[in-house]
């Protein structure tokens, strides 16, 4: 099954061109938004919705009825959603390994936002050579990198800041088969002109700006939320943009240290703006989605339910079976 967390929305393949910042740092594929929405309101309890539902929320977004359609079909034949038939009426829902990746992806994003552990001067560094002829293979280990917050410093060495986890070391050797080599130490700064620091894999002025577009896009948004004013179609429609837009800074700024940074780097200010309006919107949102679920079905929906980020931090449980069915470490420091 493909991630739902497609690296390549976010960073489409250019070929052997670094890429840093994705092309895009609004709006997203109509899957993308199909995937946030069912995860937005039915990750815990994966329950079926009408895909005629599916498809009218998709078009309160933007998107087409022909593209909402496509989007559908083809997240089922990924493996992200299940599909079922009473009669001539269709339904889906989250499949459970969609599921369980979507909730280890939030929980991910909203620690990876929040305040960086200190940090011990060290790299993480990937080392890989493939052969040219292996390039589904290169392109996926480069995606799956950045997924886990490396940066390119030269084309085949990727570094981090962080350590390799586990979890992190088994996904790799599941791309690699060997042709990878990780190792982890201090720089050793050059006085040639030539020298380039580890930092400089990040495009430290374009990130700065991405989050200072975030925080000028939805600041304004704030009044209105806490007064109540935003609700319907238009509260579920901000709650889906902010998400997938505020998803993408752990990938563009894999908590990176502090200590590197500039003075006033905004990504606590994002983070928090981000869960004011994502939390604030919870409740309205969540009405609204029951009210057009409810225009496709006669059964009542009680699986629809609206996470906040502290229900993410505490870990979303995904139900092993809907209640209903569809129908039919610390751092070790270095050398």
């Amino acid at each position: 099954m493909a991630s739902p967390f497609d690296i390549d929305e976010i960073y489409p393949d250019d070929g052997d061109q670094p890429l840093r910042l994705p092309r895009r740092q609004v709006g997203n594929s109509p899957q993308g938004v199909a995937v946030t929405l069912l995860a937005d309101y039915t990750l815990r309890t994966r329950a079926a919705l009408p895909s005629a539902a599916i498809v009218e929320l998709l078009a309160e977004t933007g998107v087409t009825t022909a593209g909402a359609r496509t989007a559908i079909s083809r997240l089922a034949r990924r493996g992200v959603l299940e599909g079922s038939r009473l009669g001539r009426r269709s339904s889906y829902r989250l499949s459970r390994a969609a599921a369980a990746n979507l909730s280890a992806g939030g929980h991910w994003i909203i620690t990876s936002t929040a305040a960086a552990a200190l940090w011990d001067g060290c790299w993480t560094v990937v080392a890989f050579s493939l052969p040219q002829g292996l390039s589904t293979q290169r392109r996926a280990l480069r995606a799956q990198l950045r997924w886990l917050g490396y940066a390119p410093l030269y084309d085949g060495l990727w570094i981090s800041p962080r350590e390799l986890t586990a979890p992190a070391r088994a996904q790799l050797d599941q791309l690699t088969h060997g042709a990878v080599t990780v190792f982890r130490g201090r720089q050793v700064p050059l006085d040639s002109a030539g020298h380039r620091a580890p930092i400089e894999a990040w495009d430290i002025e374009a990130i700065s700006r991405s989050y200072e577009e975030f925080l000028r896009r939805w600041t304004p948004l704030l009044p209105p939320v806490a007064s109540g004013a935003i609700d319907g179609a238009a509260a579920v429609r901000a709650r889906t943009e902010i998400m997938d837009t505020f998803r993408r800074f752990p990938v563009l700024d894999p908590q990176l240290p502090v200590e590197l940074l500039p003075d006033g780097w905004l990504r606590r200010p994002a983070r928090e703006l981000f869960a004011a309006v994502y939390d604030g919107l919870a409740a309205p949102a969540e009405r609204h989605v029951r009210a057009v679920v409810a225009r496709f079905t006669d059964a009542a929906q009680p699986g629809i339910e609206a996470h906040t980020t502290a229900d993410i931090l505490a870990g979303l449980r995904v139900d092993a079976d809907p209640a209903q069915p569809a129908p039919g470490g610390p751092a070790t420091g270095c050398p």
